[in-house]
């Protein structure tokens, strides 16, 4: 490897191109900064490349399928259904992934922004060395923002080693459809995948060790997504499980858990394992720059997200708070302007979360127990999304739609979706909620028909006791 001899001046750095890292990247240009992006693997990062993008694209290719087999309540036949699925990883690798990831280094060049391909180590509050194909190169900065995202966390004898042992992004790129699956944990990842599969027709198990799946979602939410696992994708889900061991086969997995005081095993073609995500803060050198990191090698940072050390920020997965991705783009614009000058901080009281299993279940603000635990006088209204006309023309009736509001002065704080679409229909109950709306500002919208957004409007008239629809 060459090693150079000399520093190039350069003047905001930002290290990571996943949805922090290039929103940063972009914003910062936008304010007039000389920007330089390093990426180590691939513009667009894990979310473009190796999660939230394919997976949904599965997950929709899944859906297809499943209605091509199955949908004879609309009076549809077909003959025996067929699925190239090595036709269906090169539609998503090809026409969605390359296609997003191209466009967003696009956006980058259109922006001014230099982009330069290897690892970077901070060598101090002002310097850092990046390592490329062709040597090393030492910078100095102005500043620096740091969004490295996160990676799967690994659990004692599930090694990734094992071609039977799948993170999320090996399940993403299964050469073909397994006739058995594993999932070690249910949480909105493990449970994604687990009905994208099953949809294809995988036998699926979830191994979860807290007595539900998709923590975070209210009970009853989740009561209607284990209803369909089980009712119409034949999905077993396990709660209260230990998973102890992943041992190959001559053709696949053996599986041991524990639950109930009782050891089984389960045998399978793959096991995927989805416990959680880990900060990207190793081997970067932010500690010996000076920044401070937390016991769960989270980075301090400000309102601003700024860290201990005044010329380098931090975003995304690798500071506190939920790991999503627009919660790093909305964090990304936050840094970008606050070096620009600008009076800017984090401040949002919703940060929307969804996951995407059928049916479809998202959250904003406050649940009703968070908001009484904050001390709020709130009640919840609950509207059902089968008397929704246009739910009931998808036939996708099952769910709810959930409204927390104070009671003095009926002002939105929370709400809760579980049905078709509840990915779309959260954005209005999010902007709601940062506008400080009440209940009166959506009944007064008038809502186009036949619409999923429709029943928000219903929900908040029957918060009113003004209900037409129920």
């Amino acid at each position: 490897m060459v090693v150079a001899d000399f520093t190039e001046e350069l003047d905001t750095v930002v290290i990571g191109s996943g949805p922090g890292g290039y929103v940063a990247a972009i914003r910062a240009a936008q304010e007039g900064q000389d920007v330089t992006v390093i990426e180590r693997e691939f513009i667009g990062g894990v979310c473009l490349n190796v999660g939230c993008i394919p997976s949904k694209a599965l997950i929709n290719a899944g859906h297809k399928y499943h209605d091509a087999v199955d949908s004879k309540d609309l009076g549809i036949t077909t003959g025996d259904v067929e699925i190239d699925f090595t036709k269906t990883q090169k539609w998503k690798d090809n026409r969605v992934v390359k296609r997003l990831t191209k466009g967003v280094e696009g956006l980058l060049k259109k922006n001014g922004v230099n982009i330069i391909m290897g690892e970077a180590y901070i060598n101090g509050p002002n310097k850092l060395s990046v390592s490329t194909e062709d040597g090393k190169q030492s910078y100095s900065f102005n500043n620096l923002i740091v969004a490295t995202g996160s990676s799967p966390i690994e659990i004692p004898g599930f090694s990734f080693k094992s071609d039977r042992v799948l993170d999320s992004t090996g399940a993403l790129n299964l050469e073909e459809i397994p006739e058995k699956l594993v999932v070690v944990g249910g949480g909105y990842i493990g449970c994604e995948l687990a009905g994208a599969y099953a949809n294809f027709g995988t036998e699926v198990t979830i191994l979860e060790g807290a007595d539900t799946i998709l923590g975070g979602f209210d009970k009853d939410m989740v009561k209607i997504v284990e209803r369909d696992f089980k009712k119409n994708k034949g999905v077993d889900v396990v709660t209260k499980a230990k998973a102890k061991s992943a041992e190959e086969t001559d053709s696949g997995v053996k599986v041991t858990y524990e639950a109930k005081d009782e050891e089984k095993t389960i045998e399978a073609d793959y096991v995927l394992v989805t416990v959680g995500r880990t900060p990207n803060t190793d081997e970067l050198g932010l500690e010996a720059a000076g920044v401070e990191l937390d016991d769960r090698n989270l980075v301090k940072v400000d309102k601003q997200g700024r860290t201990s050390v005044d010329s380098i920020w931090a975003i995304g997965d690798i500071v506190a708070g939920a790991a999503l991705a627009h919660k790093a783009s909305y964090e990304a614009k936050v840094a970008a302007e606050a070096i620009s000058g600008k009076k800017v901080e984090v401040d949002y009281k919703a940060m929307p979360a969804v996951a995407f299993t059928d049916p479809e279940v998202a959250i904003a603000g406050y649940s009703e127990q968070e908001a009484k635990d904050a001390g709020l006088d709130v009640k919840a209204t609950k509207f059902p999304i089968g008397g929704n006309g246009r739910a009931l023309s998808l036939n996708a009736t099952d769910g709810f739609i959930r409204l927390i509001t104070t009671k003095e002065d009926n002002v939105i704080v929370g709400g809760q979706v579980a049905s078709v679409g509840a990915s779309d229909i959260i954005a209005e109950i999010a902007l709601a909620i940062e506008s400080g709306m009440n209940l009166e500002d959506i009944t007064l919208t008038v809502h186009a028909h036949p619409t999923l957004p429709e029943a928000v409007m219903d929900t908040a008239e029957a918060a009113l006791d003004q209900a037409i629809h129920i």
